[in-house]
């Protein structure tokens, strides 16, 4: 770590089990989350990626208090969240703001956009109506929002408007940190493009520092400063953006690379499209998670779950044969 990298949130051995009926009379574990670990250091952009119930979205549930961890701690500010409710954690609930995937459920639609907006100041701070007035406009000029949208409901926007609107609710507080979910994922291609150059611009002046949730290894590239790879609710590969471009080291990571769209492979390889789907998380193999989907799978990948392996170069992979490859 640089002396310029400060530990804004950290992340220590995060595990969350719900409970799940499996039939009439049986329930079961279901392990969304299995000793998750990760720094996310102040101005910097971690990307979590992998496929759909991988664990992304219960790990920022878990870090804005909407998920109770079933172990581990999320230290933030200094205070360990992770067991905490929203009421309980405080002033530091505002440092926290969240942008959703779906701009189309996450705006009230019986509020105008400035009562959106203003709510939060009224509460989290003493501002004056002229202040919060001109703090809304200083926003929407900066997040692309006309001044008469105001006066509008969230009905009479694009999806795309909407997401801006959306992304100057979760900054008006200036909170430390922000956790984006999937912001991008529910807009048109052609839109997606817009967003993402307005967070990359977002960051620069404000200095955010962002939890970038996503399924798509392809947007990490653009926003990130690091990435974490997730599989079965854990981090198999951890490393800066360009290292992990550049050489990654997991078979699973390989596999997300692999179906990226490329001029040159356009098409996904046949070996990947045979790989199958994520397995259940309910029941899960006391080896390798990834084994029954792995190419370069032997059996002492069943025999033993692997543990993070660092690298080197602030390198991370959970794979027993790293290297051999």
């Amino acid at each position: 770590m640089s002396q310029s990298e400060v530990k804004l949130l950290e992340v220590r051995d995060v595990e969350k089990i719900f409970s799940v009926k499996v039939g009439s009379f049986e329930k079961k574990d279901l392990h969304a989350l299995n000793k998750v670990s990760f720094d996310v250091f102040k101005g910097k952009t971690l990307s979590l990626v992998g496929e759909s119930g991988c664990g992304k979205t219960t790990i920022g549930k878990v870090i804005l208090g909407l998920y109770e961890a079933t172990n581990g701690s999320v230290v933030f500010q200094d205070k360990d969240i992770a067991k905490l409710s929203p009421a309980q954690r405080g002033i530091s609930q505002k440092d926290i703001q969240m942008i959703f995937q779906d701009p189309y459920s996450s705006l009230n639609p019986r509020k105008k956009i400035k009562t959106i907006l203003e709510q939060p100041l009224k509460i989290h701070t003493k501002m004056k109506k002229k202040e919060r007035l001109a703090t809304m406009l200083s926003l929407c000029d900066d997040v692309g929002i006309d001044h008469t949208y105001l006066e509008r409901y969230p009905h009479q926007f694009s999806g795309g408007q909407r997401q801006r609107i959306a992304i100057a609710r979760a900054m008006i507080l200036k909170p430390e940190l922000i956790l984006a979910d999937e912001p991008i994922s529910a807009l048109d291609v052609s839109i997606q493009a817009q967003i993402l150059n307005l967070m990359m611009d977002l960051k620069d002046k404000y200095k955010l520092t962002t939890l970038f949730i996503t399924h798509d290894i392809s947007v990490v590239k653009h926003l990130s400063d690091y990435v974490a790879v997730m599989y079965l609710g854990e981090i198999v590969e951890y490393a800066s953006k360009d290292e992990l471009f550049k050489n990654p080291k997991h078979p699973y990571t390989e596999m997300l690379f692999s179906t990226v769209p490329d001029i040159r492979t356009p098409l996904a390889t046949e070996s990947v499209l045979k790989t199958g789907e994520i397995q259940s998380p309910i029941d899960l193999p006391q080896g390798c998670f990834f084994a029954n989907r792995c190419p370069y799978k032997v059996d002492a990948c069943e025999q033993s779950h692997p543990e993070l392996v660092d690298l080197g170069n602030k390198h991370l992979a959970r794979c027993p044969r790293i290297g051999e490859f």
